[in-house]
């Protein structure tokens, strides 16, 4: 299986993470072993560069098993059952007269982790920008436009979250912050930001002036990455042949491994994180078991359910919820957690083509799709509106679990098909803004 890494070091310096943070105005004398942020951006050395970069990758993945919950849960793929907080099962759920809270975990942490990772960024295209190392122009821009494809990412993961209250994107001074954007102005300042790094990207033969393990070390290769998260960010917008474009530039492969792709990833080595989305089978007190409905829906002989749930020894039950399958995405709790895969662009091309009369070729897509999952041939009808029922079914199994479910029922107006777990319950459409924003 091809898979490209976002590896984290044994040795990043966490200390020098904090540094960059939670960074202040006012700046003593300066400590030559500990550079200040502002003398990094300033004139950064390779090695201070290098470290930048060791420290975005490992932002990035800081808080994403909240992230995950949070539109899992109102997404009803699966419930987070904890003794020690009802709020994943009361407020997510909707639980009587349980709202969503803007001072609560499970948007105050995502959301911070997400900006923390893109003020980083900001600081590596500073430190970039004004480096006297020597690299080539073509190295500079490529690199910037490294640190610009990530800030996408985490301003994508924030507009999934919020939806129709806004985005804030212009963040870079944090005396001086820019205002929040509507959702439509967001999603095309994230567009801008991925075609304006493609922009020096594609065709550029250059390897980036610091080692990524997110992709490729080439910047023309590192591309078809940029465009991939581009083809998804296109059909948020129902630009199809944005989209279609986007595809053709990336890693899509029809044939290909459907787990190719990027992943962020986690081991037992000192100093690094492990899968928080991991819980030990038959797990009580904390764990995430499935939705019942994912089973009772499934088609016969779907190889999905098998390989993403596992019955339990007993039912897991709380707050009137229970169910009988965990969530067994992950087997262990260094497995890789993906960010966009070869499958998700699959479905993307079949959604791409329902959406412009090509249901041959919708038809071909869903296909190896449902091959691969042990199923027959598509057999419905080839109308747009047939064509994306299907396309929503197979994303639902195939993405199970990563975080796509409420965000495609959303986008297509179709949340109401989504169960009620109890009488009462409701079905947010949106995160509030947090309160200290």
């Amino acid at each position: 299986m091809k898979i490209f890494l976002i590896k984290n070091r044994m040795i990043i310096r966490l200390v020098f993470l904090v540094i960059l943070i939670y960074s202040c105005k006012v700046e003593p004398i300066q400590d030559p072993n500990n550079p200040s942020p502002s003398a990094i951006a300033a004139k950064g050395t390779l090695s201070e560069i290098q470290n930048l970069v060791d420290g975005t990758e490992s932002g990035i993945r800081i808080n994403m098993n909240f992230y995950y919950d949070d539109v899992s849960v109102i997404g009803r793929e699966y419930y987070r059952f904890s003794t020690s907080d009802p709020r994943f099962t009361s407020d997510l759920l909707g639980k009587g007269t349980a709202q969503l809270d803007s001072n609560t975990f499970y948007i105050t942490n995502p959301f911070a982790a997400r900006y923390r990772a893109i003020k980083n960024a900001n600081i590596l295209i500073d430190a970039l920008t004004n480096t006297k190392a020597p690299i080539t122009s073509e190295q500079r821009k490529a690199g910037i436009a490294y640190a610009k494809t990530v800030q996408a990412y985490q301003y994508l993961l924030i507009s999934n979250l919020l939806y129709n209250n806004g985005l804030r994107v212009d963040v870079k001074d944090p005396d001086h912050l820019g205002p929040f954007l509507s959702r439509e102005q967001g999603i095309d300042a994230i567009i801008n930001l991925l075609n304006e790094a493609n922009t020096d990207l594609k065709n550029n033969l250059v390897e980036f002036p610091f080692h990524t393990t997110l992709y490729s070390q080439k910047a023309a290769e590192f591309s078809k990455f940029n465009r991939a998260l581009a083809a998804r960010v296109y059909i948020y917008k129902q630009d199809w042949m944005a989209a279609n474009t986007a595809l053709q530039e990336s890693f899509l492969d029809l044939n290909g491994d459907l787990n190719a792709g990027v992943y962020h990833m986690y081991s037992i080595a000192g100093g690094d994180l492990l899968n928080a989305m991991y819980f030990p089978p038959n797990s009580s007190g904390e764990t995430r078991v499935v939705q019942p409905r994912f089973i009772t829906d499934a088609e016969a002989g779907d190889k999905r359910v098998i390989n993403k749930t596992l019955l339990r020894t007993s039912e897991a039950f709380q707050d009137d919820l229970k169910s009988n399958y965990d969530f067994f995405l992950y087997k262990s709790n260094i497995d890789p957690i993906p960010i966009i895969r070869n499958e998700e662009l699959i479905l993307i091309y079949a959604e791409v083509k329902a959406q412009t009369n090509d249901p041959a070729e919708a038809n071909k897509a869903i296909n190896k799709i449902r091959s691969a999952a042990g199923l027959g041939p598509y057999a419905g009808g080839n109308d747009t509106n047939s064509l994306i029922t299907e396309i929503l079914k197979q994303r639902r199994y195939s993405l199970f679990g990563e975080g796509h479910r409420w965000i495609d029922l959303r986008r297509y107006n179709l949340l109401n098909q989504l169960p009620i777990d109890r009488p009462g319950d409701d079905v947010w459409i949106q995160f509030p803004i947090p309160a200290n924003e």
